[in-house]
Parts: structure tokens; sequence; C-alpha cells
């Protein structure tokens, strides 16, 4: 029924390779079960594929297999917590095959818009959402931050310190970016693939930040689109800014540890930013 692309699952993690061998017999068992029928090219991101399909009335709606591990687990709750409001429709989802059911979006999403209009949309996201208190279960932020001789001693304490800080109960998601806000019917745009966390709504300040980066005009371009999506937002600029350094600080051991040196490049920048304002 589906055709994997060429490298999919890499990095993912033990087992993935198993795990992409079996998603052509997941589709078709997902599609048997909810009666649905392939409707146009398969479509993947990092840890999931997309399969756009016809429901039985023929109304669209799309697939999607997803690689469970702790921050894809509670995709599914976290929709249902959205409830529609400002986020894609959970139709249905099977946890045994890892498969959701949703809604269909038109692919084009914010990350195709002015940035202003961006960080509008992506505020009022952020304050409809602000009051969704995490059930039990969904993880919490865990500080663990490791040494590495490119991290000098100061950043690394800095955000060691920020990373001790108190943390609400708000469902967050700590994967909220523009590519990951598309239009929708119901609404003009609607969240996907959201990653939940029991935390403060600033933890997700920093992948608006390392997302069109290269749009930025050095720090004083950062400390613009910050404080612009604070004020959007409604976020307290000095937990956005305690949590970014500490997110950046994370991101940049691991972009090293994995070899990424333009992400490592990103998040030393912020990091260093952080750290001064």
């Amino acid at each position: 029924m589906i055709t994997v692309p060429d490298g999919f699952g890499e990095g993912l993690g033990d087992g993935a390779g198993e795990w992409v061998a079996k998603l052509p017999k997941l589709a078709t068992k997902a599609c048997a079960r909810w009666r649905l029928a392939p409707d146009d090219a398969l479509m993947n991101g990092f840890c999931a594929v997309v399969l756009p399909v016809r429901q039985a009335d023929g109304h669209p709606a799309v697939l999607k297999l997803t690689w469970v591990d702790a921050e894809t687990e509670h995709e599914p709750l976290a929709l249902k917590l959205y409830d529609g409001n400002g986020a894609v429709r959970l139709l249905d989802h099977d946890a045994e095959l890892g498969a959701l059911l949703l809604e269909r979006l038109d692919p084009h999403s914010l990350d195709d818009e002015p940035i202003d209009l961006a960080v509008g949309v992506i505020g009022d996201l952020l304050r409809r959402h602000r009051g969704i208190q995490a059930p039990d279960g969904i993880r919490r932020f865990a500080s663990s931050l490791a040494e590495h001789p490119a991290v000098p001693r100061t950043l690394l304490d800095a955000a060691r310190e920020a990373g001790t800080r108190p943390m609400g109960t708000t469902l967050v998601n700590e994967d909220l970016h523009y590519e990951n806000v598309l239009r929708g019917d119901r609404e003009p745009w609607l969240v996907i693939d959201p990653k939940p966390l029991a935390g403060d709504p600033e933890y997700c300040m920093i992948p608006l930040l390392w997302n069109r980066f290269d749009e930025l005009d050095g720090h004083r371009g950062l400390t613009d689109r910050f404080l612009a999506i604070c004020d959007a937002g409604e976020l307290d600029a000095d937990k956005a800014r305690d949590w970014t350094l500490h997110r950046a600080v994370a991101n940049w051991i691991w972009s090293l540890e994995e070899d990424l040196g333009e992400m490592a490049a990103v998040c030393g920048e912020i990091a260093r930013w952080a750290a001064r304002t």
C-alpha cells in the first residue's frame, strides 16, 4: 500500500528499522480498521509518515503512523485536550498500531508567511492553550546537562541554574514552530504534531527562535522576535529567557554530539544571547 522513503527512520533509536519495515503492514491494518482509501502520495517528517486518505463516507482525512517514544506517546492525549481548538482534530487513535486518524489540513504552513503574521498567529494559539492543565502521566521537564568541552563553563552553569526554576503544570507543546501550524478549513491556522510536556508556557520559546533564524538581524533581531512572541503570547519574559537559555545549551550539546554543526552554531548563538539578555 505504501512505499517508505529511503533513509526514513534513521536516527530514531533502537528498533526503528524493524518498525519502518512494518509500516506498509501497519498502514494496511489501519486502513482496514477505519475503512480508509489512500487518496494521495505518502508524506513524512522525522518520526512519522502521513498518508492522505478518504473515509468510507468520502470525507478527507490523513492517517499518521508515528514512532512512539517519550516525546510522541502522548500526542493523542494532547490533541484530545485541545479538542480541535486551534489544533488539528483527532478523529480516532489506535495505540497498538501507533496510528492516528486526523482531519486533513492544507500543507501550507506559517513558515511560508511573513514573520510578523506568523508570530501573531503563534501568540494567539499560546493564549488560547495556556489554560489547559496537563493531566497526570504527561512527562515533566527534567534537567540533565552534561559537560562538553565546546560549551563554556559560565554558560553551562547559567543554564543549569535556569533549569532549577520551579515548573508550572500547563500543557506545553515543546515543538511548537512555524512549520507545525497549517492552514485549515474550520480555522485559518491549526497546530499539528504536538510534543506535550507539563510545565511553563514559556518553555516553548526556543523553537520559535531557531526556526527562521536566518531571517534575524543578529542579537538585535533575536531580541525583537523574542519580545514580539512574549507580547503576542502574553508570556513572562524572565521565564522565557531562562528556559530559552537552558534549552539552547541542552540542544547545543546534543547537536555537537550528533555532529550537527549548523544547528550547534545556532544554539550556541542563542545561548550567548540569552545569557546576556
